[in-house]
């Protein structure tokens, strides 16, 4: 079915996300691959064209503006402006640009132009060296410009993207080795908004490279607050250290692929009080046992029932750890810290040694367990 911007546009185009009914995308992919068509027919044609269709991975049939055309001796080129839909995608808006040129050599070359990084680190899907275009969005590009290429002729098709070198220092690019610009990505043609599937690529990706650039224990962090507690209290590496967010099972299960050896973990307590209770995606639409995790730890230290009363009537973990400090005293912490961990070993069937760091907003650092401190030595 055509992509376009009107509202008859079939079911496909919207979804239900957390209760709301949101509107799908195309991705870069789709864009480098629809003006790439486009350069192509109109190199061989000299005939400008408003319009190009393509199909996608997903199955769904695009028919997309064709903006900025360009048509010279031996080449031609234009752009695709990316719509993400209602993902809070950078890219959004951007136009992504193809050139299509002559090639004495018969098929379809590819390279990366201004403002598409190239790849520099290994762990990526693409090799060292080779222009940032995912494999899938290169396949759409091979497939959709082979279909207007006349037969035995041959054409260099150029990506780029002029604003992409300054947009890609707002991304994670160049952590994980790609310099110079942004990527070319996508694996269904489409964006799903605020997709939790694209956020977990992108940061098993960021595990996968994090873990080649650093042999040594690597550190979770659950938000901002852990990261600057781990780079600016413990002095540890920024290379060594990877946002996760709620994502808990699904890092330790990607550094369990990864035949990591030591895992360090520093989160907000109302986050890693869940993985005591063996919850490890941490957020509330997901479970949310803070309450009763906080009432149940109290009472294994003898907690009165008053004080586990307060603790269930407590609106924030803020004051939850308020009352836990003066329970417990400082010391109870590092039980909780300990406690995480032995729960994350055993996700883990004990093949990744784990250490826990604990903190709020209101106090700051909590408390952490033994392994904790022996990896933080080792730093």
């Amino acid at each position: 079915m055509p992509f376009d911007n009107n509202e008859t546009e079939g079911a496909w185009r919207y979804t239900v996300t957390a209760g709301r009914r949101m509107r799908r995308g195309y991705s870069t992919g789709s864009c480098a691959a629809a003006a790439a068509r486009a350069a192509t027919a109109m190199l061989f044609s000299g005939q400008s064209i408003d319009q190009v269709s393509i199909d996608t991975p997903s199955g769904v049939t695009l028919t997309l503006p064709v903006e900025n055309v360009l048509i010279g001796a031996g080449s031609a080129e234009c752009s695709v402006r990316k719509d993400a839909g209602d993902d809070p995608d950078i890219t959004n808006g951007l136009d992504i640009y193809a050139r299509a040129a002559l090639s004495a050599q018969p098929g379809v070359t590819i390279k990366a132009g201004r403002g598409v990084g190239v790849v520099t680190k290994p762990g990526l899907q693409v090799a060292v060296g080779r222009p940032a275009i995912n494999p899938v969005p290169e396949k759409m590009i091979l497939t959709e410009v082979g279909a207007v290429l006349p037969p035995e002729k041959g054409v260099e098709i150029e990506i780029f993207i002029p604003d992409g070198e300054r947009l890609a220092r707002k991304t994670l690019n160049s952590r994980l080795g790609v310099i110079g610009g942004l990527s070319i990505l996508g694996t269904s043609g489409l964006v799903e908004p605020m997709s939790e599937q694209s956020y977990q690529e992108t940061l098993a990706l960021e595990l996968k490279a994090v873990s080649i650039e650093h042999p040594g224990p690597l550190v979770l962090v659950t938000g901002n607050y852990g990261r600057t507690l781990a780079l600016e209290h413990f002095k540890l590496p920024p290379q060594a250290v990877v946002k996760i967010g709620n994502l808990v099972g699904f890092s330790l299960d990607r550094c369990r692929e990864l035949q990591l050896q030591k895992v360090l973990i520093i989160g907000h307590i109302g986050k890693l009080i869940k993985v005591i209770a063996g919850i490890f995606n941490t957020h509330s639409r997901v479970a949310d046992a803070r309450f009763e995790t906080f009432a149940a730890q109290a009472a294994l230290l003898g907690a009165p029932k008053e004080t586990i009363l307060s603790l269930q009537q407590a609106v924030t973990t803020e004051d939850m750890v308020d009352l836990l400090a003066e329970l417990g005293g400082p010391g109870y912490f590092d039980q909780l810290s300990a406690k995480v961990s032995e729960r994350a070993s055993a996700y883990l069937f004990d093949e990744i040694a784990v250490g826990s760091v604990i903190f709020n907003f209101r106090r700051g650092l909590l408390g952490m367990d033994d392994r904790a401190r022996s990896l933080l030595e080792e730093f």
